[in-house]
């Protein structure tokens, strides 16, 4: 159920025409940032899994891109859990238990939107997103696409009670389409074989590209350091026909 909505706003590279509304999980109200490509018909849509620094403008740019190339984007708060600190990175990890229905609600907001075709759904993430996008895509079989960029952390359970995300890769339905970099040490070069030789054993499409002399986050043009031009635009050159192949 929708309670609010905020309207447009501006983002840091080019402008991002992202809308905010709520929704209830579980009583709690979590905000959903959305971008809707323009013209009429009906989308497919892609689930966004934000990176720790939450809705900040590498995000909403991410969502903004996502619908200038033809796909309505929705992309969750997952920090609407207790404790709720500022800024967003002050947050503990969100829990998978957690990250599961948080997916879910967004899924179910999506397939109420009368532009939005479910047949045709995607999920993508950035550092502890790709973690996340990996885990939705292990737990609702809707996701025809999976956009993983440096997923670490695959073999830790963020729960007291669950498996991690890489023993679940098994039960995802859909392809996959994974970025790293090859001077990253979460998750590493033998991190990145592991989860290529578990997709491989279960009969899962994928395909996987490393960048040399990019690190961490090398997407993430908000950290300076760690950005690398090339390698951006090189992984989402391969981004967006690889969604339009598959979506």
């Amino acid at each position: 159920m929708v309670i609010n909505k905020v309207s447009r706003f501006v983002c840091g590279k080019g402008i991002a025409m992202v809308d905010y509304t709520k929704i209830q999980v579980q009583n709690d109200p979590m905000r959903i940032a959305y971008s809707r490509p323009a013209g009429e018909g009906k989308f497919p849509a892609m689930v966004v899994m934000y990176h720790r620094g939450g809705f900040d403008d590498f995000t909403l740019k991410i969502c903004d891109d996502l619908a200038e190339s033809g796909y309505f984007t929705a992309a969750m708060d997952l920090y609407h859990w207790p404790p709720l600190l500022e800024p967003p990175q002050e947050n503990p990890f969100p829990r998978d238990p957690e990250i599961i229905k948080d997916v879910s609600a967004t899924l179910d907001w999506l397939s109420e939107q009368n532009d939005v075709d479910m047949d045709r759904l995607g999920i993508i993430g950035h550092c502890m997103g790709g973690r996340m996008a990996l885990l939705g895509a292990s737990t609702h079989d809707v996701f025809k696409a999976c956009v993983p960029y440096y997923p670490g952390n695959m073999f830790k359970a963020w729960s007291d009670d669950g498996p991690p995300p890489f023993e679940l890769l098994g039960q995802i339905k859909g392809s996959v389409l994974g970025f790293f970099g090859n001077d990253d040490q979460n998750p590493s070069s033998e991190d990145r074989k592991k989860m290529s030789a578990e997709l491989t054993n279960f009969g899962i499409q994928h395909e996987f590209h490393g960048y040399d002399g990019a690190g961490h986050a090398f997407q993430n043009f908000l950290a300076a350091e760690r950005y690398r031009e090339e390698a951006t635009r090189d992984s989402w050159a391969k981004t967006i026909p690889y969604l339009d192949q598959t979506l």
